[in-house]
């Protein structure tokens, strides 16, 4: 055993994001870039970094290899230390053959023997594909405080997004009382974030009830969480009242991205008075723009070239842009190409795709457009959603 740890975290990164189509095709949701220079995993693992928990095991299972190799030793976000750091931890063949994770608290069971090399007092359980800032050490203390066995990190939502959510309802003193997943009817709007502390002595055997249940679909939210509750636990509601989201939908991912080239954009990338947001992209050469290029409220990154006109628009990292090409209103994804005399307008353009010299994509006045094949030699019809 190694040395004992009061807290270790989990964070759960094996989500395949249907919902996001084309960006995730070929890799898991928490691989999803965001914001230019990030992937949408770098929330939770920063959010480590500047709470101090510096031990995680991090539980991959959908198309996992560009995850893997992006975390490496975990040395981007100050995670490669001896006694600690980050591990991977994907499905593992048992005496009864090779499984997938069957369910959240599947994946967290099936890796008891992980965390027991630890032996916290306390786990805490992310998901590793929402966009917050969060020091979790105020969490940890408001569960000390409390005396609490389990915590339940959440936040207000609209009554329309609710049915959307795990939902909770507390007593003045925060004492969880009533809990549903996704109801059809909510009793509340205080929506569950997918961030739990437990006290591992309960984790460990709640875990080993729920796998022994034949009927459980091995879900915090379906199967473990009423049920402690219905057995009476010290379960309590820490309320966040910082900016979190959940990026579901294309959409959503588009919407929340523009809103990231706002005046007050709900989500700031750049202030770090709540900690820097770490990532693993930090090796590419500096941007080029050229003598003719035009750049206008747009966030570019390294490693991009840009020749071409590019307006409210996010360029993740190695983006290409022609002379006399026009990119507004859209976000490139690694990689993309916008070939001379192209026009990309309103539109999504997944990591490593080609638009074509003269091809015209979208257009302001219709819905979006996601571009997720390797390359684009023809002009969509205004308005069709490609491989979205």
């Amino acid at each position: 055993m190694m040395g004992r740890k009061e807290c270790i975290a989990m964070l759960l990164a094996g989500g395949q994001g249907s919902r996001l189509g084309a960006l995730t095709r070929h890799i898991a949701k928490p691989a999803v870039v965001f914001g230019g220079k990030y992937r949408m995993i770098d929330f939770s693992l920063s959010n480590c970094a500047n709470s101090r928990i510096d031990t995680i095991g991090v539980l991959t299972q959908y198309r996992p290899y560009l995850l893997n190799s992006y975390i490496g030793t975990g040395a981007a976000w100050d995670m490669d230390n001896q006694g600690g750091g980050v591990s991977i931890l994907p499905p593992y063949a048992t005496e009864s053959g090779a499984e997938w994770y069957k369910g959240t608290a599947d994946a967290i069971y099936q890796n008891i023997e992980f965390i027991d090399i630890y032996d916290p007092e306390y786990v805490l359980i992310l998901s590793g594909d929402h966009l917050y800032r969060m020091d979790y050490s105020l969490m940890l203390a408001a569960h000390k405080e409390k005396q609490a066995e389990l915590t339940i990190s959440a936040v207000r939502v609209t009554w329309e997004e609710a049915k959307r959510f795990g939902i909770l309802t507390a007593d003045d003193n925060g004492r969880i009382i009533d809990f549903s997943e996704k109801p059809s009817t909510p009793k509340s709007n205080l929506a569950s974030m997918g961030v739990y502390i437990f006290n591992w002595s309960l984790l460990k055997s709640a875990l080993a009830d729920d796998h022994a249940d034949l009927s459980s679909s091995h879900d915090f939210g379906k199967d473990v969480i009423p049920r402690l509750l219905q057995e009476k636990r010290k379960l309590y509601a820490y309320e966040f009242s910082g900016y979190w989201k959940d990026i579901g939908t294309l959409e959503s991912y588009y919407e929340t991205s523009m809103d990231l080239l706002s005046r007050n954009p709900q989500f700031d990338l750049f202030h770090t008075q709540h900690g820097r947001i770490l990532s693993n992209t930090n090796t590419q050469s500096p941007q080029y723009i050229g003598p003719e290029a035009e750049i206008r409220n747009s966030l570019v990154c390294n490693g991009c070239e840009i020749l071409g006109h590019v307006e409210h628009s996010i360029l993740s990292t190695d983006v290409y842009v022609a002379e006399g090409a026009l990119v507004e209103s859209s976000v490139l994804l690694p990689g993309a190409r916008i070939e001379r005399g192209a026009r990309v307008v309103h539109a999504i353009v997944a990591e490593d795709v080609t638009i074509g010299a003269d091809v015209s994509v979208g257009d302001r006045n219709n819905e979006l457009v996601v571009i997720g094949e390797d390359a684009v030699d023809r002009s969509p019809q205004m308005g069709e959603c490609v491989n979205g």
